[in-house]
């Protein structure tokens, strides 16, 4: 038996048993998750973050992401199974290593490699034989291939010889209580069989039902179709919210009705646009990708064209129903924003519509109020450092009949939209609540 299957014996070996100590990189909503089910399924695990601030709340046993428990949180840290840090050499003893790092875009819509870069770079300083790499980071096809693996190749050990890499995209949907880390099925690949075999016995340990694809660059592609999926309907959907609102059709309606056909129609629902890490991104590293290959991504490029947009209409569908209606001009209204995180019953507002919407407001000389029940502080636009710092309101009667508008951006579950209806002068309601909950409002918009 050659060396290559005895060091991957070894390492199953120690998957199986629950021996095998486990290193995440980037304790964020992603890698915290995946943290907290690695440990629950009997590793130990070490979670590295470069932020301290994290670090110091993941050590008192809080934790700062909805999906994970403080309590379970606390419990892991007390009994040393799982060790949070923010010392990279900590992560030198793992025998599996997974990279769970933010993969942005750049203004000019490159995709930003920088975070994973840095951990492959760090990891390859401590190289070792007989370790798991794992990335699971969004990104374009053939960066594990052509960024990672060179990477950590850089002193001397072979993949898939001496050490292993694997690619498993991330797939959590926040707020999802029907899904989460262990019951979403989890795609995994890797460089070589062995690579593959040995990164579908990790995730197996914890994930119910584990897909293998042939390579990296399959795994990678399947991720970004996802997202670019979803971006595409999203926005076939937002335009043709447009095209009958002119029309005086109600699109809501007709989503409904479309979706009693049991075959060839998926619905997917408007909204003010689209927010958070994945949709608004990733379709970007296709289109990157494909601009290197002198080929084009009209699909993806107009898709996210609509997208942007739609914040844009909400403001003015808005300012045509207050002058509509009331007579006056959004500079001098005041407006109530329900709801600033970018999908409901999350507290996450990375990218959300709400922010772009808002600045717009206050820019044209709006008095804008804000309640969201999952936040209590929170930072309106990254771009704003002299105000960036806002508290979310008490919802209550007086407030809202001293509002001119009430502007549903994010349809949390919590907020009590029975008052709202009860109260406001005007509802402009971007997510179809009020109707969905078949509530009476003196002035509703859809938007």
């Amino acid at each position: 038996m050659d060396a290559k299957v005895t060091n991957g014996d070894i390492l199953a070996e120690k998957l199986r048993s629950r021996s095998a100590k486990i290193g995440i990189i980037g304790l964020g909503y992603v890698g915290l998750p995946l943290a907290t089910a690695v440990t629950t399924a009997g590793f130990r695990t070490t979670g590295f973050d470069v932020n301290r601030s994290k670090i110091g709340h993941l050590r008192a046993g809080e934790s700062y992401v909805e999906a994970v428990d403080s309590q379970m949180l606390a419990d892991f840290v007390q009994s040393g199974t799982f060790s949070p840090t923010c010392k990279f050499l900590d992560l030198e003893a793992c025998d599996v290593i997974v990279i769970c790092v933010p993969t942005p875009i750049t203004e000019q819509r490159s995709p930003d490699l920088n975070q994973v870069i840095s951990a492959a770079e760090s990891i390859a300083g401590f190289r070792r034989r007989s370790q798991l790499v794992v990335l699971s980071s969004t990104t374009w096809p053939g960066t594990t291939d052509e960024v990672v693996i060179p990477i950590l190749q850089s002193g001397g050990l072979i993949s898939g010889i001496d050490f292993w890499v694997g690619y498993s995209p991330e797939r959590e949907d926040p707020g999802n209580q029907d899904f989460g880390t262990t019951t979403i099925p989890r795609i995994v690949s890797g460089d070589g069989e062995v690579a593959r075999s040995l990164t579908a016995r990790f995730y197996s340990a914890f994930v119910e039902t584990v897909v293998p694809v042939s390579t990296p660059r399959t795994a990678e592609a399947v991720k970004i179709t996802e997202n670019v999926y979803r971006a595409v309907n999203i926005a076939l959907v937002n335009e043709t919210k447009i095209i009958y609102d002119a029309m005086g059709i109600d699109i809501w309606e007709v989503i409904e009705a479309a979706s009693t056909k049991p075959f060839g129609f998926t619905p997917f629902y408007p909204g003010p646009g689209l927010g958070g890490h994945c949709i608004p991104v990733d379709p970007h590293y296709l289109a990157w990708k494909a601009r290197e290959l002198s080929t084009s991504t009209r699909f993806v490029d107009l898709a996210g064209e609509i997208n942007i947009s739609m914040p844009g209409y909400v403001v003015a569908k808005l300012g045509e129903a207050l002058d509509l209606h009331l007579r006056k001009s959004i500079g001098s209204s005041k407006i109530l924003v329900l709801g600033l995180a970018y999908k409901r019953n999350i507290s996450d507002i990375r990218g959300s519509p709400a922010q772009e919407i808002i600045e717009t407001l206050e820019k044209r000389g709006a008095e804008v109020l804000l309640h969201d029940p999952h936040l209590a502080e929170f930072s309106i636009t990254d771009r704003c450092s002299e105000c960036s710092r806002r508290k979310s309101i008490v919802l209550d009667a007086t407030t809202i009949r001293h509002m001119d508008a009430v502007l549903v951006v994010t349809d949390h579950d919590e907020v009590d939209y029975e008052l709202v209806a009860k109260n406001a002068g005007m509802v402009i309601d971007t997510r179809n609540v009020m109707r969905r909950l078949k509530l009476d409002c003196r002035v509703l918009v859809q938007a």
